[in-house]
């Protein structure tokens, strides 16, 4: 069977290169840059600071996600490089932490998941075409439903 015979799965995502992936997390860094700021009383410069040491921890971890034989995820990597950075015996882990500690996690993951909430596949909107306007409200009291109850668990525990 030649190339040419081969399926071509037209949902495939080429995976980025490192300088791609360098672009993107400056642009990921640069929102949550800006929501940093707004979310809390930390400065623009502690903020920067703290997001440029993630930056650098991410960027290894990718770049070892490439170098090393060893096929594990980028998030295995990156989180590794994390680890080992603000271990306690590990010199400048106090600088680390202390760049780090002006950043609030929550702050970095609500664009994150934003995206992961409106990034739909062709396959997916197939599917809610063939399934009718039923589903839409379905989705809609779903939805409705999650945002309200993870509010009251908020007010009650939080």
């Amino acid at each position: 069977m030649s190339t040419a015979e081969l399926p071509v799965d037209y949902e495939a995502e080429a995976k980025p290169d490192l300088a791609e992936h360098a672009v993107l997390l400056l642009v990921v860094s640069l929102v949550a840059l800006v929501g940093n700021t707004v979310a809390t009383d930390a400065t623009v410069l502690q903020g920067l600071a703290g997001l440029a040491v993630l930056y650098v921890i991410a960027m290894a971890g990718l770049v070892l996600t490439y170098l090393v034989p060893l096929k594990l995820p980028s998030v295995a990597w990156i989180s590794l490089v994390g680890i080992l950075v603000t271990l306690p015996w590990t010199p400048g882990s106090a600088w680390v932490l202390d760049k780090v500690s002006h950043v609030n996690f929550l702050t970095l993951a609500t664009p994150c998941l934003a995206y992961a909430g409106i990034a739909i596949t062709n396959r997916e909107i197939s599917i809610a075409k063939s399934s009718g306007w039923k589903i839409f409200i379905v989705a809609v009291f779903v939805m409705t439903g999650t945002y309200v109850g993870s509010a009251i668990i908020a007010d009650l525990f939080l």
